[in-house]
């Protein structure tokens, strides 16, 4: 995947990414003298690069992706405006920080596909550092809200987990050329490979989140829609990243359906046996909705796929 960087041009305002293959540099306006504009690294680099303040901004760009002083950037990729993919270019009058807006509050419902036109702003955002901040500050305000129970310590206190973009991420699946975070349509053979595989790295801050519910006396409960015929890729996957106990993993059986009915059903079922669900977070409104949602839900952002 391309290292990307960015910088912000004070001529016009406007942020580019700057992107070659297999480097990456970030650039910062410098200043303006006599029609020359300088741009210099903001590493430890002391080499600059000027070019004439007349050069069109497209020539600027490609003048920029040829230079040749390269970097490593921790930080590959960050947000961009509402509505542009990369280079900066607008693709269509849809604002997709407001159609993200309006996934993430279940405002916008049963859609199918990520729009072609916010791929790259998907990408960029749950590639970047915003997305990790996101499932911080939800996984901070899901601690906060722990550390206030009051535990029986009888071992019913349950916390639920989704593990689909909650505790374990498919970002290295989606943002294949082939799946391209969502826009293209979902394929069930794939995406079920890739999940055979066992992979998936932990999401950071659920991580966390879940070491920390452990020491408060909580129990895991994982809760997910994936079908049991990968129990077993599951539980490796979830193993080599950290998850290593849990008191019940709950997949999915034949014919159980899907969705908010299925992780109802199954919630039901936890609190018919004596478990209190004291929390219960999960990245689709599908893990929160419906019967038996427990004393407090925490939502993860996911702005890739929509299960109803």
């Amino acid at each position: 995947m391309d290292q990307i960087s960015q910088k912000r041009s004070s001529v016009d305002g406007r942020r580019v990414l700057v992107s070659k293959r297999g480097i990456s540099k970030t650039l910062s306006l410098y200043k303006i003298t006599n029609n020359v504009i300088c741009f210099h690294p903001t590493t430890q680099s002391t080499t600059s690069e000027c070019i004439p303040q007349h050069t069109s901004w497209l020539s600027r760009l490609f003048l920029l992706l040829t230079a040749t002083t390269t970097v490593a950037s921790p930080n590959i990729i960050h947000l961009l405006k509402p509505h542009s993919g990369s280079g900066g270019h607008k693709h269509s009058d849809l604002n997709c920080l407001s159609w993200r807006l309006a996934v993430e509050t279940n405002n916008l419902r049963k859609w199918t596909q990520v729009p072609q036109e916010c791929e790259d702003y998907v990408g960029h955002y749950m590639l970047g550092k915003q997305y990790r901040q996101d499932c911080d500050l939800v996984a901070a305000a899901a601690y906060e809200y722990a550390k206030g129970l009051n535990l029986t310590g009888d071992g019913k206190d349950v916390w639920v987990f989704d593990i689909d973009e909650t505790t374990l991420s498919n970002l290295p699946y989606y943002a294949r050329d082939t799946v391209a975070f969502g826009a293209i349509p979902f394929n069930a053979t794939m995406f079920n490979a890739w999940v055979e595989e066992a992979t998936a790295p932990a999401i950071p801050g659920s991580l966390k989140l879940y070491k920390k519910l452990i020491k408060l006396g909580l129990k895991i409960v994982f809760l997910t829609g994936s079908e049991d015929t990968y129990r077993e890729a599951r539980v490796k996957n979830l193993k080599a990243v950290g998850y290593t106990t849990w008191e019940k993993l709950i997949l999915k059986g034949a014919g159980e359906g899907s969705g908010v009915v299925y992780k109802s059903k199954k919630r039901k079922e936890l609190e018919e046996a004596g478990y209190r669900i004291r929390g219960n977070m999960g990245d689709q409104w599908s893990d929160l909705l419906g019967n038996n949602v427990g004393e407090r839900t925490f939502k993860l952002p996911d702005p890739m796929y929509y299960i109803g």
